[in-house]
């Protein structure tokens, strides 16, 4: 039942299902809505809404189906629920029943056009719900520079990127720019990230390519590392957040390899980045991508002089690059605001050194950045204010060793604060992180 512009949420996490699901969807010339499995009920509900989405397939497990379930009397748009395993519950479709059953494929009679949209990712910002970030179907070959000239990977390469596939990281590096370049890539899913799992798969599948946010290498290099032949491993990238110094050093004398840095958004493919042919520099991202218009301005419009800070632009008056968003999904107005006069501002602010490498500051709007992951602050003050023991709070980033960041709230209580924390975790688990110590 489902046909050209319909939307489908895959909420698949690391599953190879994954990969069945988009290439289907796409000659169909539905929408795909990846989404990631720590949604709540409150999330999928808004999620559902904001994009009538029309079939969620998710992967089954036990939260996962509950919060999709409680969901549904909220989400009258949604017709049909399918569950790739390992359980089925009720109201869900079984996945490969429905492979089993499915008649022969009939290519559909409305094609898709290259301004037909084709993905879609709901992404954080500091006011508001997420935003809609809408793709076409040029998008994919926007990452041929992202497999080719950053991953740095050929047809016999085996590449490795370490994201789940709500996560608009995952096509990043694990399908459109790996596939048309003709390489393999490995898919892995794990429960829980194990830096010794990691290394172990490296060894015994021969990776030759890893890609992961800086938040990865610092857990590996606390193993010892001369316990795994790593001889496979020829190259490695990050992005996410910016890199720590000692962290590069560190693993290049114990690997001898080179973590090259990246940079692009949600909104974009590869955009900033160390190529292969250039010597890196801890910390800095990079080059613009040629593929892309790239400037840093300053408040007035104007370029900035090399070591002022500036805001990332995206110029488009003499084409729209390949790889750039469409627009945010029913959001005019927020799409006006965030690229107009043929400019289109990122959000994000760095400087540039004498020799043109580019060096990441900080988010323009106050998003947070953690483990590579973009966390609003709007979101994370409405889960905490729906409690009554909150009187008023604020959501700011700290540096954390590890993470890059985390998040950090100043609350005002009341005096029933006792069951603060217990409530969070039940509202908003996907934004609570361990911590030594808690802040009041």
């Amino acid at each position: 039942g489902v046909g050209h512009g319909d939307m489908v949420m895959l909420i698949l996490k690391r599953r190879y299902e994954f990969w069945f699901s988009i290439l289907a969807l796409h000659k169909l010339g539905a929408v795909v809505i990846p989404a990631t499995h720590l949604l709540t009920k409150k999330d999928i509900v808004y999620r559902c809404n904001a994009a009538d989405i029309k079939v969620i397939v998710a992967a089954g497990e036990e939260i996962i189906t509950r919060n999709i379930i409680d969901a549904m009397p909220e989400s009258p748009s949604v017709k049909q629920l399918v569950s790739i395993g390992p359980d089925i519950s009720e109201g869900f479709n079984d996945f490969y029943k429905g492979i089993e059953n499915a008649a022969p494929f009939v290519r559909p009679t409305q094609t898709n056009t290259n301004d037909d949209i084709s993905l879609m990712y709901f992404t954080s910002g500091t006011t508001g719900h997420p935003k809609m970030v809408a793709h076409d179907f040029t998008y994919p070959l926007g990452h041929i520079v992202t497999a080719a000239y950053w991953h740095n990977i050929r047809e016999d390469s085996l590449h490795f990127t370490i994201a789940d596939t709500g996560w608009g990281k995952a096509v990043w590096g694990k399908l459109y720019g790996q596939w048309i370049v003709g390489a393999n890539i490995f898919v892995y899913d794990h429960e829980k990230f194990t830096p010794t799992n990691i290394l172990k798969k490296i060894q015994d599948h021969k990776i030759t390519s890893l890609c992961a946010p800086p938040t990865i290498f610092r857990f590996l290099i606390r193993e010892d590392l001369s316990k795994y032949d790593l001889s496979s491993l020829e190259y490695c990238t990050i992005a996410g957040e910016a890199l720590n110094p000692s962290v590069f050093e560190d693993f290049k004398r114990l690997t001898g390899i080179k973590l090259m840095e990246g940079f692009g958004q949600t909104e974009t493919t590869l955009t900033v980045a160390t190529f292969p042919w250039m010597e890196p520099k801890p910390g800095s991202m990079g080059v613009p991508n040629p593929q892309y218009d790239v400037h840093l301005i300053d408040n007035d419009g104007r370029s900035v002089e090399a070591g002022e800070q500036g805001q990332i632009v995206v110029r488009t008056d003499k084409d729209k690059p390949i790889g750039l968003f469409k627009e945010y999904y029913r959001d005019a107005r927020l799409t006006n605001e965030n690229w107009h006069n043929n400019i289109y501002y990122t959000g994000d602010v760095a400087w540039k050194d004498e020799d043109g490498y580019l060096w990441f500051v900080g988010r323009a709007d106050d998003v947070i950045k953690s483990s590579g992951y973009r966390i609003g602050p709007f979101e994370v003050e409405s889960a905490l204010m729906t409690h009554p023991a909150v009187v008023e709070c604020a959501i700011t980033g700290v540096p954390d060793e590890i993470r890059g960041q985390v998040v950090k709230a100043t609350v005002v209580l009341s005096k029933e604060y006792w069951l603060l924390l217990s409530i969070v975790r039940i509202i908003s688990p996907i934004r609570l992180f361990p911590i030594p110590y808690r802040q009041w």
